[in-house]
């Protein structure tokens, strides 16, 4: 099942990293952090922060270097119009999508076969 989690994840982890950041600006670290207490504790920090160079790359957000105490200076994410923009478009597939599925997944277990024991 882990590894259907993973594939699952990899479709919409941009959409909740862009939603953390819609919370408020964030590190990379401090990223991952938020998506291990909201139960993501699968994710490591190296996907987080190739996730954060396209988000980058792309425009979707702002970075802004800001001193730390222990060690170089860490780039602080901030989700810009255009990021908003598409975690709008995010949030509407989503939601299609689920609703979609949580259709099928009703007709799957109304049908004796279907259900799991």
């Amino acid at each position: 099942m882990a590894k259907q989690m993973t594939e699952m994840l990899k479709g919409t982890l941009e959409g909740i990293v862009l939603a953390i950041l819609d919370e408020s600006p964030a590190y990379g670290y401090e990223i991952t952090a938020r998506l291990r207490g909201k139960g993501l504790s699968d994710i490591v920090e190296g996907t987080v922060y190739a996730l954060l160079i396209r988000l980058e790359k792309r425009g979707q957000v702002d970075v802004e270097k800001v001193p730390s105490e222990k060690g170089p200076p860490r780039k602080v994410y901030t989700l810009n119009a255009m990021g908003r923009d598409y975690l709008e478009e995010f949030w509407k597939n989503w939601f299609f999508l689920s609703e979609r599925i949580e259709a099928l997944h009703k007709n799957y277990t109304n049908h004796p076969e279907g259900k799991s024991s």
